[in-house]
């Protein structure tokens, strides 16, 4: 989703970008192709994720980000950026997936390029299907937590802008404008559907198939924070 955006946005700023992509004849996985997909790169902006979220996602991202980072290290390039996601620390133990986010961010803080995280939250995309995922029956059970969505179009902007700027070497936070519980996301994504499907707040309720706390989801007061809000995303779309 991230980079289909980046690509072109990149390009119409005036940035020549090389899709390190299998159509492109790269394979992260083997490593085939990319020392020439990154011969005489200036910045790496890391947005690979994997076609499953189970916990094989994990190997994936193990050997892809290997690949990346040391390709990265020997082009010599000034500026590794990995695009990642709020609440990875948290989340790690319980998911494969999430380890392998943790591997992407490790990989390029150990790469010896200066480098950046962005960490993310759930985009306003994901509003729907989340929802969707949390029906029983004629019900949205869904966890007691925070949740706080951002547009995709307002991360790939942040991700541009730090790509071409300094390198921060730290974790850098966005989110959304506001903090919503899973309730009012899902009565606003259902409200939108114009569905009046009852919302049941269930402490048993998980995020996809994860425990989370009231917090893990969302930015501390640090963050920089996008402008739009959910309802109003949902309204235009």
């Amino acid at each position: 989703m991230i980079g289909r955006q980046l690509v072109p946005l990149l390009r119409t700023r005036g940035h020549n970008v090389t899709e390190a992509s299998r159509e492109a004849g790269v394979d992260l996985l083997s490593g085939q192709g990319l020392e020439d997909a990154l011969a005489d790169a200036e910045v790496v902006i890391d947005v690979i994720n994997s076609a499953t979220p189970e916990d094989s996602a994990e190997d994936f991202f193990d050997q892809t980000s290997s690949n990346l980072s040391a390709a990265a290290t020997r082009a010599g390039v000034g500026h590794y950026v990995v695009l990642s996601i709020v609440g990875t620390d948290e989340m790690a133990p319980k998911s494969g997936y999430i380890r392998g986010k943790v591997a992407q961010e490790s990989a390029a803080a150990a790469s010896g390029v200066p480098w950046t995280v962005l960490r993310a939250t759930q985009f306003h995309e994901l509003a729907e299907p989340i929802t969707e995922s949390l029906m029983v029956g004629d019900e949205v059970r869904v966890p007691i937590a925070l949740i706080q969505t951002i547009d995709s179009a307002e991360v790939t902007a942040i991700l541009a802008r730090i790509a071409v700027g300094g390198p921060l070497n730290s974790i850098h936070n966005v989110g959304g404008p506001e903090k919503m519980s899973f309730s009012d996301m899902a009565r606003a994504v259902l409200r939108r559907q114009n569905r009046t499907l009852n919302v049941v707040e269930d402490p048993s309720a998980t995020y996809s198939g994860l425990s989370v706390d009231y917090t893990t989801l969302v930015t501390d007061d640090e963050a920089e924070l996008g402008t739009s809000r959910l309802v109003e995303w949902l309204a235009h779309h």
